[in-house]
């Protein structure tokens, strides 16, 4: 089987939803049989060459400015397309509801494969974020509906991800497919863990609270520090990491120092500290931390993983987390609590800062009760993305065999599949002219080159005559020198 994935971010850029293609691509190209390709918008000076599988870049405009660091892929782009036509996908499985899928839709027109969607992020919430006007969020978000309701089967992270999906006005099925981690379950060891530590102030016994990810408000992390200001209000003694970067990241660091709380902040290969007037607790920002290892370490440094967000529509890091047997704080009725039992493989609460100052307040005094949670939660909720990968894999066959007895749903088609049917007749008619183009310019080459060896093979000729005519003239002029010297002794004597 081949297998073309498609999202819309990808390295240089990190997030979650880059990790996760990276992972099925990875855990895909080892599998007996499979290969996969990735298309995806190229940013400049990144290299493509180095992964294990193959990667197709196509081109993308700068709105990084606008989009938190973001390109813009341009989805008609002729070249890409055809290299991921000849890649020969059975399956496309787009990651992403905006280029990706554009792209996605013509790849089908071009080989009949069909295209899976899997909707990981709230974009109500990102649409909102971008944009204040409420007519422009309406008509953004019925146009990523509608792309979304294009595709032969749509997949969601989460149960609560696909009723998020179905408010946007989505109206078809979708099949739950949980996201896994790449972390190895079990702790980091000492050395792994200390190093990442290295120059933080985390004494032994103090409980340590970790959050990873965006800094972003909407992640709900004003309620992390509302909650640990109570904590030191009551003289209870606290370290709060925040390992991550994001626009919120100034703000809410401003709010650490006006609540008077000692706060560490990396800045470049220094800790800066601001000493604050309470007494207890302190709360670090790392900053972000691209190396795997480093972040298993802090998962196994921590005693409690708070994630109080009720965007996230599945929440990896809970599972990163608990692959180091570490237990999670999550919101009741949030996309990340479902799966946890509250006291048994994780702690669930109020959306509020007086249920977690209350849960940390009680948890602080009892850590060894959080350990026997996290081993739970280890034990329980670990999924791997290869269990992960291999699942999907097992529905991609299905699809597969769905598609070939004629089981797959009737999609009505809309003006944006005219157009994309006209969009993939036009590459099609650039494509057949460009390698018209091609073969004209490969025989011009030819007769060039034919041309060129002609040319040498006559220039040889005539050297060689030129070099024989020398010859004969270099004799003649040497004849000519001795009959004169001969004429020239007779005629002295």
């Amino acid at each position: 089987m081949n297998v073309c994935l498609l999202n819309d971010s990808f390295p240089p850029v990190i997030d979650g939803v880059a990790n996760t293609v990276m992972n099925y691509a990875s855990v895909l190209e080892g599998m007996d049989g499979v290969s996969a390709a990735v298309g995806t918008p190229e940013y400049p000076g990144a290299d493509y060459s180095s992964y294990p599988y193959t990667v197709i870049p196509y081109s993308s405009y700068d709105t990084t400015a606008i989009i938190s660091g973001y390109r813009a892929g341009n989805p008609l782009a002729m070249k890409a397309i055809n290299a991921l036509k000849n890649f020969s996908p059975d399956i496309i499985h787009s990651h992403c509801p905006v280029s990706s899928t554009i792209m996605a839709r013509i790849l089908r027109k071009e080989t009949g494969a069909p295209v899976i969607f899997t909707y990981h992020t709230k974009f109500d919430v990102d649409i909102a974020a971008a944009t204040s006007s409420k007519l422009l969020q309406k008509e953004t978000i019925r146009a990523l509906a509608s792309n979304i309701s294009a595709c032969d089967e749509v997949w969601t992270v989460s149960r609560g991800a696909g009723e998020n999906l179905r408010s946007l006005g989505y109206e078809g099925d979708y099949v739950v497919m949980n996201n896994g981690v790449d972390f190895a379950k079990g702790r980091a060891d000492e050395k792994a863990v200390a190093d990442a530590a290295e120059g933080y102030d985390l004494p032994a016994g103090v409980p340590v609270f970790l959050f990873v990810g965006r800094i972003m408000k909407y992640k709900g992390l004003p309620l992390i520090l509302d909650a640990v200001r109570m904590l030191s209000e009551n003289d209870i003694d606290f370290r709060m990491v925040f390992v991550g970067s994001g626009r919120d990241a100034d703000e809410l660091k401003a709010t650490v120092r006006n609540y008077g709380i000692t706060l560490y902040e990396k800045n470049g290969d220094s800790i800066i500290k601001t000493g604050g007037s309470r007494q207890h607790g302190a709360v670090i920002f790392t900053g972000p931390v691209y190396d795997r290892g480093a972040l298993r370490a802090w998962n196994t440094r921590a005693d409690l993983f708070l994630f109080p967000s009720t965007y996230d529509t599945n929440g990896i890091v809970v599972r990163e987390a608990a692959a180091c047997g570490l237990a999670s704080v999550l919101i009741k009725g949030s996309c990340a609590a479902e799966g946890i039992t509250d006291g048994r493989n994780g702690y669930i609460i109020d959306e509020t800062p007086d249920a977690m100052f209350g849960l940390l307040k009680e948890l602080s005094a009892h850590l060894s009760d959080t350990a026997q949670v996290g081993q739970n939660a280890m034990d329980e909720i670990y999924l791997s993305w290869e269990d992960s990968v291999k699942t999907a894999y097992k529905r991609y066959e299905e699809v597969l065999r769905m598609k070939k007895a004629g089981e797959l749903a009737e999609r009505k088609k809309g003006a944006s599949d005219h157009l994309l049917d006209m969009s993939a007749e036009l590459i099609d008619r650039f494509t057949a002219v460009s390698q018209k183009h091609d073969a004209l310019y490969d025989r011009f080459r030819e007769n060039m080159y034919g041309m060129k060896e002609n040319f040498s093979e006559a220039e040889k000729r005539l050297s060689e005559k030129a070099e024989n005519m020398k010859s004969v003239l270099m004799r003649f002029e040497n004849n000519v020198r001795e009959e004169l010297g001969r004429s020239w002794n007779k005629r002295q004597k």
